[in-house]
């Protein structure tokens, strides 16, 4: 098994790459923020990374291209993902979601264009698109993929249902589904625990879809696992307060950082989540050094005393 067909178990999240979200061009400063966070990651024992093609309007792919492209050897290091399917709004056009396949095609050389690179090690279709034939996207993927441009491909946003019908024109397995999930975002755990309570009623996600990805063998990737910071830094509310106090505890208990803790709270989980950290910031990359080449130190006391404190209330 090569380096392009293992998972990740924690992958760093471009999204904040290469300036601000506007057709701006890049400059140096943000080549040079962008080679720092992945220093900082690689040192951490992070090598996958994770993009989309709307990210600061391309430049984040760009800016992490020019890095590329000034470390010869690091593209057989490092796996590389990226997204499409989001068109951002355009002053008087509004934004939309675009998964034709043409325009699959299309977004997928651009973005290899912006990274310098002759090949996707992942394909994500960023959200769902109500007017999207599935054969007609199948047949993009598979386009894609005989021409080496794309190895394996995935989803984001997607339900189980979602998920088989496009696997049901698709002659390739679907590789993962990228979903926000968190201890402040637990709609994905919470959705089954509450069935048959009068909770359930307030919980949109839909039912089996973690399940379904355990089923036929799809990981599952988190955004926004962190929860920008709520228990590992600035906690917000008061129920934020008590699972701060309580991640601090336990991470001094195992001499390893709140970062770490969150993120083991996700990996710990059956389904073998892999966080997409969001942060720039090297040193709070590093701090998240632990959740990329330890494996989870949580009890499962320890687990459900973390998802109790951040309900804030107790189990049903």
């Amino acid at each position: 098994m090569t380096a392009h067909e293992t998972t990740d178990r924690l992958l760093l999240g471009c999204m904040g790459l290469g300036g601000g979200w506007d057709a701006s061009p890049y400059v140096p400063a943000d080549i040079d923020a962008a080679e720092a966070a992945i220093e900082a990651a690689l040192e951490s024992g992070i090598t996958g990374f994770d993009h989309a093609d709307i990210y600061r309007h391309g430049k984040a792919e760009a800016v992490f291209g020019e890095v590329l492209d000034r470390s010869p050897g690091l593209r057989e290091r490092i796996t590389l993902q990226s997204k499409c399917g989001i068109r951002l709004a355009d002053g008087d056009r509004p934004g939309m979601y675009d998964l034709r396949g043409a325009t699959i095609v299309r977004k997928v050389e651009e973005s290899l264009a912006r990274l310098r690179t002759d090949h996707l090690d992942m394909l994500l279709l960023h959200r769902p698109d109500p007017l999207a034939d599935p054969a007609d996207v199948a047949a993009a993927l598979e386009s894609l993929h005989r021409q080496g441009l794309v190895r394996r491909f995935g989803v984001s946003n997607m339900s189980a249902p979602q998920m088989a019908r496009l696997q049901a024109h698709l002659g390739l397995p679907l590789a993962a589904d990228q979903l926000e999930m968190s201890l402040l975002r637990r709609d994905w755990l919470e959705g089954d625990v509450l069935v048959n309570t009068p909770a359930s009623a307030a919980n949109g996600f839909p039912t089996g879809t973690v399940e379904h990805c355990l089923t036929h063998g799809i990981a599952l990737q988190a955004w926004g696992p962190l929860a920008q910071g709520r228990y590992s830094g600035r906690p917000l509310t008061e129920e934020d307060q008590a699972t701060a106090a309580l991640v601090a505890e336990l991470a001094k208990a195992k001499d390893t950082t709140p970062e770490t803790i969150v993120l083991w709270w996700l990996q710990r989980h059956p389904a073998r989540i892999a966080p997409v950290i969001g942060t720039t910031n090297p040193a709070r990359i590093r701090a998240c050094r632990d959740a990329a080449t330890t494996t989870p130190e949580l009890t499962h006391e320890e687990w459900y005393s973390l998802w109790i404190t951040a309900r804030g209330a107790a189990l049903p």
